[in-house]
């Protein structure tokens, strides 16, 4: 049985929802990037510090990158139904690899030169970079991370299209008992984090020699869990599916989203458990780590789906602001750190308040890329790739 879309489920059809998704966690993303310099606990950041934003941080530093492999996961099944595999990775070359290489030639080693320019010429420290490291990729480990991805599922769409096919049938007969398959959901999401989470704790980043593709050792099998689960529920169909705007998970949204906020407060309550009653803050115990470990895991699986579906419930809702910024979101998720750590360098020395220096970089940040990714897109090929 050969995977096809329905007419209505090509894979250039916009659904209006989902657009918006992801250009909530684009602005999620912007927002950490903004807020991590003035957190308590950055490495390297401003002297100014606000506990607010150690929260923002962190709630935001749980779940988006997981999100963000879940909801591309919703696109793949259509599209390798529509393209083929072989037009499919093309496509997906031109789309995650140029931007990925172009980053981390360009766009990165200018961003991060901020942290050298006393020091020496920007093309000696370019090809120290480049040559030495180490060799940072900022925002854009997550565009090889997900090409690695799309060419498995292009292989597997290739020689086992059945397997997707029965990806789709799994989620669609799930998901009709919503809270049943969220519960299956969470306990997959467990599965994939807690083991690494409890072997190797969250600080420790796999890095091949000092090649620009990190990938964070605890969310290494919790990333690709969560483009699987979204392929399956893209495979059961985004207009005809779980997902479909009148589907039962997508009116239950509330549901979704009070277990990630219920999921967010034991985070704060372990987080606080551990600087004020766990005696060894460098070694808790083993049921803290594991408590923490499943909160982390559970908001994640709350968030995938509370985010997609407030957006698909609420798809007709004027929000012309986020509506102009969509086709741009790409762009400021590439482009976005460039500004981001020149702004940061530029207000560093003030004696402002960390307030007033966030809102500054915050919004020259999101500012800045938002019109340079305009501008890039008035480029025919461009506006192909991003």
């Amino acid at each position: 049985m050969k995977l096809t879309p329905s007419p209505t489920e090509a894979a250039d059809d916009r659904i209006a929802g989902l657009d918006r998704a992801r250009t909530f966690i684009t602005l999620s993303v912007v927002l950490y990037h903004s807020a991590i310099n003035y957190t308590y606990f950055g490495q390297g950041g401003d002297r100014m510090h606000w506990l607010g934003f150690d929260l923002v941080a962190l709630f935001n530093d749980s779940y988006f990158m997981s999100c963000m492999f879940f909801i591309s996961g919703l696109f793949v099944p259509a599209s390798l139904a529509s393209r083929g595999a072989s037009d499919y990775l093309g496509r997906r070359a031109l789309r995650l690899g140029v931007p990925y290489i172009v980053s981390i030639l360009v766009i990165m080693p200018v961003a991060y030169y901020r942290y050298y320019v006393a020091e020496d010429q920007f093309t000696t420290v370019w090809w120290r970079m480049i040559s030495e490291g180490p060799w940072p990729s900022g925002s854009a480990w997550f565009l090889g991370v997900l090409l690695i991805f799309d060419i498995v599922a292009a292989l597997v769409g290739a020689l086992a299209p059945r397997l997707i096919d029965g990806l789709g049938r799994w989620a669609g007969n799930l998901l009709r008992a919503p809270l049943t398959g969220f519960l299956v959901f969470l306990v997959i999401a467990n599965a994939a984090y807690l083991p690494l989470h409890l072997g190797f704790g969250d600080g420790l980043w796999f890095m091949p020699g000092h090649f620009p593709l990190p990938l964070q050792a605890s969310r290494a099998l919790l990333y690709p869990t969560f483009f699987v689960v979204g392929m399956a529920i893209g495979a059961a169909g985004l207009r005809t599916g779980p997902f479909a705007q009148d589907g039962a998970p997508v009116q239950r949204w509330p549901v979704w989203f009070g277990l990630s906020y219920g999921c967010y407060g034991m985070i704060l309550l372990l987080a606080y458990a551990h600087h004020n009653w766990i005696a060894d803050f460098d070694s808790p115990p083993l049921w803290w780590r594991a408590a923490y470990g499943s909160a982390v895991a559970s908001f994640c699986a709350s968030m995938a789906f509370g985010v997609p579906t407030f957006f698909l419930r609420f798809a007709r809702a004027p929000l012309a602001l986020m509506d102009r910024m969509q086709p741009s979101a790409y762009g400021i998720y590439l482009l976005h750190f460039l500004p981001l750590l020149w702004l940061q360098y530029l207000v560093f020395d003030p004696a402002w308040s960390a307030a007033v220096k966030f809102a500054i970089v915050l919004v020259g940040t999101l500012s800045v890329s938002w019109l340079a990714a305009a501008l890039l897109r008035r480029i025919p090929l461009v506006a192909r790739i991003i």
